[in-house]
């Protein structure tokens, strides 16, 4: 049915006062009307666009419950690694932090600090386009998130149009912040699912984490999620035209009509950071909402792009964590392990004991600087928490509590594994083997190089390593490749079959992409994050074996340690041939850079694409790149020089736009059979 422009100025007319009504009532907790009057003007809303579907679009407020849920979430690789913070656990290890970052930036001063409350819940990345909200994904590991734009669409805090004057300007901005569940909601969950009988949620985090991955948007509704912004990224504009600090990044986020936390505060010094911290240690109980720690950034943008990452860190943000829940135990006996890189690690082995919901009986010591400050025996009465509620550790040792009969820990002076004389560094903490023949370092490098975010060779195990490694059959990750099904069988509980499964699963690993092979080599400092960025930059092996130190370290989010570890590790000479070897086997030591493509040859050359909405499989960034190595150009706005509109679900005014011009409509099926042709 065609409807008049009475009705579409209607519909328009609702949409914006249910708007300014939800931002009034969730965000600023100042209802501008009665829940009757809301419910009347959203009834007469919905049968409009009952009556006239094409007049629905998907910043309606009627749309933020799906009607059918996921069949499964689409993995995203985030544009900007959503990276996660380090920590401090007191004020001591925030001046540690602040005289780092200062001392890569000399000569500055008046650095000013935002303080903010760290909520604990779970981080969203949401991007907006022309104003309207297209996508929301999770953390994941950082690189690579889970779409959960159904789910995120529930949330009533989360504008589904920015309320901003000139949010139609921003042609992409992505909002990251934190989902949390209030801890009322969290109380009626867990005694609904108690009534059910149902296993009660062990925390409000987990909580909203596990409710932001139900594939049916009803559940997620039903749980009432709320939502903090603390982050703001623009695309295709100069961030500083807008905001040129993180202070006013906030007041920003709360004119495009995001919620922000109310209690940040802008800080001149770390003595202030400390008080606001020390304030909140107590008052935070009072909270509506659960948070452990405050995060500190500083404050220009400038200099945090001055600073950049470290492989897991912006250097120029840290979380200073509340103190975790603490418990006693007995320690039973002190391990010492042998890692990858060869340090020896002394392991506190305790009589199990809960701990923030886990049972704990094994904790790190880290080192024997560590050993002499705790002053830790055999036999002690120790204090055991988890740093940041994931790695148990020793706090302290309850002296008092000591058997007359304890002895002092000594660190060995030979690895415990090869018997080797083992070296402490001048300057370092750690004391390393350095027998690289070691047994343990050569089963924690063939356990790194199988893991899942490395080779990813399936039904490898740790047993199954340490017996490779015991037996002789292997002396390095090349000599994976060349094991035979007759050399396996040897192997406990190795048939035939396991046997051959295994032979397919290392020839299966030589399909795996370069910035892989370069993490599975265990460069020291190269994560999988910074692997990605160095084979961005460097596409072969022998561009990045030749590089310059100082052009490695000038990649964005490298640095300079970084830099000089790859350096130095291609400078040695086993490390020379073992990259031969794994070339000889056949593995992928290169990527194809665009530059090599012909577009000219390509049937997409001259083609110009726009793509709105979420694509299936594909990320933006992953369809702009096909259609770009292709030799077509893709634009952010549609016009009629726009040749193809590459279109996902949930599609914006991008559609409508190119609907009246007679653009042809591309789905991603389509498209990639266009790329096969």
């Amino acid at each position: 049915m065609i409807q008049s422009q009475s009705e579409v100025k209607r519909v328009e007319e609702l949409r914006q006062l249910l708007q300014e009504a939800s931002y009034a009532y969730y965000v600023l907790d100042a209802p501008m009307m009665a829940d009757a009057v809301y419910d009347q003007l959203y009834r007469e809303l919905q049968e409009l666009e009952i009556e006239y579907p094409e007049l629905v679009t998907p910043d309606s407020p009627t749309q933020r419950v799906g009607e059918k849920p996921a069949t499964h979430f689409t993995s995203v690789r985030h544009n900007i690694p959503l990276y996660s913070l380090e920590n401090a656990f007191n004020v001591q290890e925030l001046q540690t932090w602040d005289q780092r970052w200062r001392r890569q930036v000399p000569k500055i001063d008046g650095v000013e600090y935002v303080s903010e409350l760290k909520i604990d819940g779970s981080a969203l990345a949401l991007t907006y386009e022309n104003g309207v909200l297209v996508r929301g994904v999770t953390r994941g590991d950082g690189v690579v998130g889970e779409d959960i734009t159904q789910n995120v669409r529930t949330i009533r805090s989360i504008p589904l149009r920015l309320n901003f004057a000139g949010a139609k300007s921003l042609e992409k901005i992505e909002v990251r912040g934190e989902a949390f569940l209030p801890l009322d909601v969290f109380k009626e969950i867990n005694s609904e699912r108690q009534k059910a009988g149902e296993n009660l949620f062990a925390n409000p985090r987990n909580a909203a984490a596990g409710t932001l991955r139900q594939l049916d948007p009803r559940i997620v509704a039903a749980r009432r999620l709320d939502f903090f912004a603390y982050t703001l990224h623009i695309s295709g504009m100069d961030d500083a035209s807008i905001a040129n600090t993180q202070w006013e990044a906030l007041e920003l986020l709360a004119k495009m009509g995001f919620p922000v936390n109310p209690n940040h505060r802008l800080c001149a010094s770390v003595a202030e950071i400390a008080e606001y911290y020390e304030y909140w240690d107590t008052k935070r109980l009072n909270l509506p909402y659960m948070t452990d720690g405050v995060v500190v950034k500083l404050n220009p943008f400038k200099l945090q792009e001055q600073l950049g990452f470290t492989q897991k860190f912006p250097r120029w943000a840290i979380a200073l964590k509340y103190a975790a829940e603490e418990a006693p135990t007995r320690v039973e006996n002190i391990s010492v392990n042998v890692g990858r890189t060869g340090a020896l690690t002394p392991l506190a082995e305790m009589r199990p004991v809960q701990l923030a919901g886990t049972t704990v009986s094994r904790a790190t010591l880290h080192n024997s600087d560590r050993i002499q400050q705790l002053d830790i025996r055999i036999g002690d009465t120790v204090i055991v928490r988890k740093a940041g509620e994931i790695i148990p550790e020793v706090v302290r040792v309850l002296t008092e509590l000591r058997p007359d009969d304890t002895q002092p820990f000594i660190m060995p002076t030979h690895c415990p594994v090869c018997d080797q004389p083992v070296v402490r560094e001048s300057g370092e903490a750690v004391t390393r083997c350095v027998n690289a023949s070691c047994p343990a370092i050569l089963k924690g490098e063939i356990e790194h190089w199988v893991s899942r975010d490395a080779l990813d060779i399936k039904g490898m195990g740790e047993k199954l390593v340490h017996q490779l490694v015991d037996r002789h059959l292997v002396h390095s990750v090349a000599d994976l490749y060349e094991l035979t099904k007759e050399r396996l069988c040897v192997l406990e509980r190795m048939g035939e079959k396991s046997a051959q499964k295994l032979i397919d699963a290392i020839a299966q690993s030589k399909n795996q992409p370069w910035s892989r092979v370069l993490y599975g080599l265990g460069i020291r400092h190269v994560g999988s994050v910074n692997a990605q960025l160095l084979t961005q930059k460097y596409p072969t092996v022998e561009q990045l074996a030749t590089a310059k130190q100082s052009d490695i370290a000038g990649i964005y989010g490298i640095g300079a340690e970084i830099a000089q570890s790859v350096f130095q590790w291609f400078r040695i000479l086993a490390n020379q041939l073992l990259i031969e070897r794994l070339q000889t086997a056949g593995l992928q030591l290169a990527t194809t850079p665009e530059s090599t493509t012909n577009p000219s040859s390509s049937k997409l050359a001259g083609k110009t694409f726009v793509i709105t909405g979420t694509l299936p499989s594909l990320s933006r960034d992953e369809a702009k790149a096909l259609i770009q190595k292709a030799g077509g150009k893709v634009t952010g706005s549609v016009s009629k020089k726009t040749d193809y509109l590459l279109l996902g679900e949930d599609a914006g005014s991008k559609l409508e736009k190119a609907e009246a011009l007679g653009i042809t409509q591309l789905t991603e099926s389509l498209l990639l059979e266009m790329l096969e042709d």
